[in-house]
């Protein structure tokens, strides 16, 4: 790659970058760190367009139940693993079945866990701040919900912020190759929709049509459904905690991601494995985590300190007193 200013990569740089993101190490000379990197941008924009071929290959239940099954799963492996194992290190489990939910996360075309956990605690390090990439309150709602994730400055994990868990050969490969996963689930699913309209012709399904559901708009559904907590939740909701962020509580939110909406409780305490701090307050990827640890598949899950949720009380005790002082 040349050093002039406005040098482009050479095509096979391009198509190395589409494989392997350590070709993405390296700053491409005059381009604006917050300009669309292409290479990232084109199968973003194409899964988009691929969602209108619904119209054409039509549905059938199980290809329709695929689509559900995989979006609340790889959503439980996003919020449950990505973010509160490798972000926040909010329990333990075994370095297998670390790395199969690393496996399942990086289906869901939101790059490697190493990335993906680095880059959420710069947003908790600065969030809402001038550093913080996806922040709405100082780059925009549209930037903070999917601009930042295409952008030149964000290709390279930042190892330095995740070297508890770049130790780890294997995780460090499913960073590197992050579209490998993706891609072969994408075939897989395929492969099994052709075989199932081959052996059994009465499901009424077949090859591209789970590909379309199973996997085309499931995980555009995903990338929205985990966008929104960097974008809305920062802009809608009510705030139990006066965090130094702009984060909010939203049920809808809550609900769309397995417990994620909860954010001002979880920018409150961040390393706790519960987001939905009351009862009331719906957090699925909890119970399933739960559920894990009952298994043995996880232990030692962290909680919310009764000081946190004392405080909680002590601020709604102080805001119904002010509110009656206002009301004399």
């Amino acid at each position: 790659m040349s050093g002039k200013k406005g040098a482009m990569l050479s095509p096979w740089r391009l198509l190395m970058r589409w494989f392997d993101s350590h070709e993405e190490t390296q700053p491409v000379s005059g381009v604006d760190g917050r300009q669309m990197d292409r290479v990232r941008t084109i199968p973003f924009i194409g899964l988009h367009i691929a969602v209108l071929t619904v119209f054409f290959v039509g549905w059938s239940p199980i290809a329709v139940g695929m689509a559900v099954a995989l979006y609340f799963g790889r959503m439980f492996a996003i919020t449950g693993f990505y973010h509160r194992y490798f972000s926040h290190r909010a329990f333990r489990t075994s370095r297998g079945m670390q790395f199969m939910f690393g496996l399942l996360g990086a289906s869901s075309g939101q790059r490697g866990p190493l990335w993906w956990a680095a880059n959420h605690r710069v947003h908790h390090a600065h969030s809402d701040k001038p550093a913080d990439v996806h922040s709405p309150v100082q780059h925009g709602l549209w930037w903070s919900h999917m601009g930042w994730f295409l952008a030149y400055n964000q290709l390279s994990t930042n190892l330095k912020r995740i070297k508890d868990f770049a130790r780890y050969p294997e995780l460090r490969f499913l960073d590197r190759f992050d579209a490998l996963v993706p891609l072969v689930l994408a075939i897989s699913l395929f492969l099994f929709g052709a075989w199932l309209g081959k052996v059994y012709p009465n499901l009424g399904t077949n090859g591209w049509q789970m590909l379309v559901w199973g996997f085309v708009v499931s995980t555009v559904a995903l990338w929205h459904g985990t966008f929104t907590i960097n974008s809305l939740a920062h802009r809608f909701g009510s705030r139990r905690y006066a965090t130094s962020d702009d984060s909010r509580n939203n049920l809808l939110l809550a609900l769309l991601t397995l417990g994620e909406g909860w954010h001002n409780n979880h920018h409150q305490y961040s390393s706790s494995a519960r987001q939905g701090f009351r009862w009331w307050e719906v957090d699925i990827t909890y119970y399933l985590l739960r559920g894990l640890q009952f298994c043995g598949i996880i232990w030692d899950i962290r909680p919310v300190p009764a000081s946190v949720l004392n405080q909680s009380a002590t601020n709604q005790m102080k805001e119904d007193a002010d509110s009656e002082k206002i009301a004399v």
